[in-house]
């Protein structure tokens, strides 16, 4: 991830408060931060697996986009307008996905990756949700980036499951945009189910950034 750039910076900084005052006031016991995604419905002393619902994210019906279109139902516009540091971002500046040909860019790959490293146990293989957690292939078609990256964060707490914060998990929190953005393309449809094909080359800028979050 962008060795936590001004953006994942500031959103780090404020969910790490959030974090600690949420331990404070937790009445069951939330899994740590670097315990991983399987942690994220478990409920100390539950023996019920959670309600969609409970879960880390808000499920809701289906949002589907129409064939070729590029607006979300959050009203983001998802069209990538430039590289920068090696990830795709649309005119907002927020990170997009680029297939061309069936080809995918590199950080929507490694979100494939990634998502299914840390993510896939509770909310499903391709975030197809499952019986914990919400499809975020939905999810990530109504919320608004900037709640996203606070949720996985500062992790959410339902009244049967707990989502553990991942901000300070560098597995994911530095990898957090390229999962976000396979996320969704998938959801938009751009990609099927199952690991893309066919990948563009890792950008040098991706590497440094990486190394640096990585090390830091």
């Amino acid at each position: 991830m962008e060795a936590i750039t001004g953006l994942t910076a500031l959103v780090l900084g404020a969910s790490l408060a959030t974090m600690a005052l949420a331990q404070s006031n937790a009445t069951t016991e939330t899994p740590p931060a670097d315990a991983g995604a399987g942690a994220a419905a478990a409920v100390s002393g539950s023996t019920q697996p959670a309600a969609a619902g409970d879960a880390a994210m808000p499920e809701e019906e289906p949002a589907e986009l129409a064939e070729g279109e590029t607006v979300l139902p959050n009203g983001m516009d998802i069209t990538p307008v430039e590289m920068l540091d090696g990830r795709w971002r649309n005119a907002e500046g927020i990170p997009t996905f680029k297939v061309e040909d069936g080809v995918v860019d590199f950080a929507t790959f490694n979100g494939f990756r990634r998502y299914h490293a840390e993510c896939h146990v509770c909310h499903g293989p391709d975030g197809e949700g499952s019986t914990y957690a919400p499809a975020l292939k939905e999810s990530v078609l109504r919320m608004d980036y900037y709640d996203f990256m606070e949720t996985v964060a500062s992790g959410r707490q339902g009244s049967n499951s707990v989502m553990p914060a991942f901000g300070t998990n560098k597995n994911v929190w530095c990898y957090i945009d390229d999962i976000y953005v396979y996320l969704l393309a998938h959801g938009t449809g751009e990609i099927g189910r199952g690991r893309p094909a066919e990948r563009a080359d890792k950008p040098e800028e991706y590497t440094a950034l990486e190394d640096s979050c990585m090390s830091s």
